[in-house]
């Protein structure tokens, strides 16, 4: 897949002419998806909320009259079914999820609803629609028990998040597993999830995520405050586990055997503290940007240290990084000055999409 351009660009032919669901297609994921199936010709169906923070990378992006894009809550099984039964899908990537792991712990409720039963009700018209051949569902690097310790966690450890958020992802795992092997062992339709870790890039405007807050800082002339600065985490840019995700849909739909359980993270040297990547943002964004440590004394518990083990998308796809933490950042921060500078932002994403894929 990224052993040479020519895996890139035929993941992407792929998609010329298929029609694929996107759920959760206003989020900064989604919309950097949808950008680049639209590029590749794809015939696109989104389903999500309305975009949920001002400004929104989807309504920047300009991509809705590009595609078909319904507002819909995805705990809205009968919204969901017409959506699958007008846009008759051969391709889901379920992306629609409550993403923040603090306001998990104010509406643990809310979190539960949107990612476990909302996987359920995407699994419902997988079963129910015959037309889906090849299906993603992309949790989270915090699906696996935490034990705080400094291997990768590897796709066969234990499912126990901790906080609401890591565990509805949990359980939007094991929901999958079931419905796969109660439903889908026939092979009419393939499901693999994918276990992403932390992804950064432009356009993240999201409260409570590391990069959003830097730009809001520099963007104020304000010093950056950092909550967490010696936790670690896996960071890549959002164009690195969107290539993955295409590819593993690619690959399945192709042949069944590469249905599995993929965690999809950095290289081991991507995963730095908190407090390096606010150094390299700095860095990249020049102007004097400095930061202070704001640790808070009674935070809701977030894990210190967390890092996958990628080795097995490695040996599958002969996956290998395209950016490493310093062109992470430096994008980043390309994209955000030019956001501010009131300049061109399809353009731009369309820019790093042709860079990043070798087009």
């Amino acid at each position: 897949m990224h052993h040479g351009k020519n895996g890139r660009i035929k993941v992407l032919g792929f998609y010329r002419g298929k029609k694929v669901l996107v759920t959760g297609h206003t989020g900064f994921k989604g919309t950097w998806l949808c950008r680049v199936l639209v590029n590749t010709g794809a015939v696109v169906t989104g389903y999500g909320l309305e975009p949920n923070t001002n400004p929104n990378l989807f309504s920047l992006a300009d991509i809705e009259n590009k595609m078909t894009s319904i507002i819909g809550d995805i705990r809205d099984l009968e919204h969901l079914k017409k959506v699958f039964e007008e846009a008759q899908p051969e391709i889901v990537i379920h992306l629609a999820a409550q993403p923040i792991v603090r306001d998990s712990y104010k509406d643990p409720l809310y979190t539960y609803e949107t990612n476990v039963m909302g996987t359920v009700n995407l699994m419902e018209c997988v079963r129910t629609y015959p037309c889906v051949k090849s299906v993603l569902n992309v949790t989270t690097d915090k699906v696996y028990q935490n034990n705080e310790w400094y291997w990768g966690y590897r796709e066969d450890e234990a499912l126990d998040g901790f906080d609401p958020y890591s565990n509805s992802k949990s359980c939007s795992e094991l929901v999958t597993h079931s419905y796969n092997n109660s439903f889908f062992t026939e092979g009419r339709v393939v499901v693999s999830t994918a276990r992403a870790g932390n992804v950064i890039g432009g356009g993240d405007f999201a409260n409570d995520r590391i990069i959003p807050d830097c730009v809001r800082a520099v963007a104020r002339g304000e010093k950056i405050g950092v909550r967490n600065p010696h936790s670690t985490r896996p960071y890549q840019h959002v164009l690195e586990p969107l290539s993955v995700y295409l590819t593993i849909v690619a690959k399945q739909y192709e042949d069944p055997t590469f249905q599995g359980y993929y965690n999809v993270g950095p290289d081991d040297c991507d995963c730095v503290t908190t407090g390096t990547l606010v150094d390299l943002f700095c860095k990249h964004w020049g102007e004097g940007a400095s930061w202070e440590n704001q640790a808070e004394e009674n935070a809701p518990h977030e894990a210190n240290y967390l890092k996958l083990d990628c080795s097995k998308i490695k040996a599958v796809f002969g996956w290998v990084p395209r950016w490493h933490m310093d062109e992470c950042i430096q994008m980043t921060c390309q994209f955000s000055k030019i956001w501010l500078a009131g300049g061109d932002i399809p353009v731009e994403m369309d820019e790093e999409i042709k860079v990043f894929f070798e087009i």
